[in-house]
């Protein structure tokens, strides 16, 4: 549709429209803007009523040197591997990638500069005219500024030139246009709901990445200080067999000796001997999950200098029952439904699944756009002049409609039922992570209680087993037992010591595993990072 109005007239209008899409403008940028990163609050959210913040009361221990022995405290080692760590070097960018598909996704609202030149050259033969052939020249060139909006709105604002000339006539013409074209989509495209919501979602994925990465960060801590327990245990259980194994020895001896004097046949050494034989065979295992154990605590803290495999560690603090108070478990279950990195993720998925809802929804409308397009033209014998002709009365302008829909429109309806089954499907996956969430850290909490408990008992059944071997070993002395009942008595007492020290290891790394648990661990070890904050339902 064309209509031809007063100069005047047009020129108000189109300064209008030009406001009103400045206006909007303004809005889209202010929407755009958003918060580039959720990063971690001033101090760390308290975690859960559990009244412990262990290990709080540590020394502090030096610097690890470039070569020397790597004299280390829990809480050293947890800030050794995350600085250090390569695997969460490796995480650390994900957040950095995703963020940069923000970037993408917003680009889609930048301006965008065009222009285009051409040259055309027609020659046309004519027998039957008083000219028999005709030459005709002409260049293009047009220069223009293009955006779309969050409104669903496109603006295009250009100028074009055109030069043309002919054998025909000697002076050349020269047509200037300024022109302003907007296209609004009313239906389908139109809206910040459906035009945002690939934006939105490239924010979420950022998010659900920082919360992979805290998820990851909790991992490698609560894998240090369990491998920094499993090394003390290791540590203390070469100790012990070495005792043993001496103890064993000195039982030879003494065996010997009577034997020598005849108040003991040369048969019972055997039952000594198997029973140095075997602490021996401990030993040697011993130290070989120590020394695994300690290539695997290099490889999380991953300290640097030179020879990573073959420095020693000197550990700073051995364990010991530390002073901690639990809640009862409902307590941690809320945390850890508010915690835990895994869950808040899921839970962004279903925001995700809304967002996917309003887009495939969009695309049930059918295509309706309103355009309009204003121009002024000047026309002269030079380009200068042509530019000031454009302050004439002259102008165009063209308004209207345009209309499209698929017939069946299969694919829009299949993708939008897709959506809601998937959202459907996140949701169902919350619910179930929640529960499975639950169950893990009941199990956890069970499992602190029980280690807890069996430091008593292990402790007791330690002391018992120290005087049996006492009483046996008397027995031997009067020649009321024998070498092997003697034997399996220091055996006794040596499991029993053994499972002793596990037991209060079991119980360091039960109560970190239940942290883990919850989500909370970082928190308790007074790490601030990313994705602390939980998502809404």
């Amino acid at each position: 549709m064309t209509e031809r109005e007063p100069g005047k007239k047009i020129l108000v209008q189109a300064a209008i429209v030009v406001l009103c899409l400045t206006c909007s403008s303004c809005v889209s940028t202010d929407i755009l803007k958003g918060q580039d990163y959720i990063g971690p609050t001033a101090a760390p959210a308290q975690p859960s009523p559990v009244k412990d913040q262990a290990p709080a009361a540590e020394p502090s221990s030096p610097m690890p040197g470039a070569d020397g022995p790597l004299q280390i405290a829990v809480q050293d080692a947890i800030l050794l591997a995350l600085e250090h760590n390569r695997g969460l070097r490796v995480e650390k960018f994900n957040p950095a990638i995703s963020k940069e598909a923000e970037e993408t996704q917003r680009s889609a609202f930048d301006p965008v500069l065009s222009g285009s030149y051409s040259r055309l050259r027609e020659k046309i033969d004519q027998d039957q005219r008083p000219v028999s052939e005709r030459v005709s020249n002409e260049i293009d060139g047009n220069l223009a500024v293009l955006e779309h909006l969050p409104t669903g709105t496109d603006i295009a604002v250009g100028m074009s030139n055109q030069r043309s000339w002919s054998d025909l006539y000697s002076d050349d013409l020269y047509e200037t246009r300024l022109g302003l074209s907007v296209t609004q989509a009313l239906l389908k495209g139109a809206g910040l709901g459906y035009n945002l919501a690939a934006l939105r979602q490239a924010r979420l994925d950022t998010l659900a990445s920082q919360y992979e990465l805290r998820g990851f960060a909790e991992a490698l801590v609560a894998g240090v200080e369990e491998t920094y327990w499993d090394y003390a245990l290791t540590q203390r259980q070469i100790e012990i067999f070495l005792e043993s194994l001496k103890l064993a020895e000195q039982q030879k001896d003494e065996m010997q000796e009577m034997i020598r004097i005849g108040y003991l046949a040369e048969s019972e050494v055997a039952a000594a001997e198997a029973e140095i034989a075997l602490r021996r065979e401990g030993l040697i295992n011993a130290r070989s999950n120590l020394e695994k154990t300690r290539l695997q605590l290099l490889r999380l803290l991953n300290p640097p200098g030179a020879n990573l495999w073959q420095r020693e560690i000197v550990l700073l603090l051995q364990p010991a029952i530390p002073e901690v108070t639990l809640d009862a478990v409902d307590s941690h279950v809320d945390v850890a439904l508010r915690m835990r990195p895994d869950l808040n993720q899921a839970r962004l998925q279903v925001q995700q699944g809304d967002l996917e809802i309003v887009k495939t929804k969009n695309g049930l409308l059918p295509k309706m756009d309103f355009f309009i397009d204003l121009g002024k033209t000047g026309y002269a014998d030079s380009f200068g002049r042509s530019v000031r002709d454009m302050d004439g009365d002259s102008y165009d302008i063209a308004t209207g409609l345009s209309v499209g829909f698929p017939l069946l429109n299969r694919d829009a309806r299949a993708q939008y039922r897709s959506s809601l089954l998937s959202r459907s499907q996140a949701e169902e996956a919350v619910r179930n992570l929640g529960q499975l969430v639950e169950v893990d850290v009941r199990s956890a909490y069970i499992e602190v209680n029980r280690s807890r408990e069996q430091i008593a008992a292990t402790a007791a059944t330690r002391v018992l087993q120290e005087e049996k071997a006492r009483i046996e070993a008397e027995k031997f002395r009067v020649g009321k037992s024998t070498a092997l009942m003697v034997a399996q008595a220091q055996r006794d007492l040596l499991q029993s010591r053994i499972t002793e020290i596990q037991t209060i290891a079991n119980y360091l790394k039960s109560l970190v595993e239940l942290y883990r648990l919850e989500g909370s661990l970082l928190e308790r070890r007074g790490i601030i990072a990313p994705g602390n904050e939980p998502v809404g339902n």
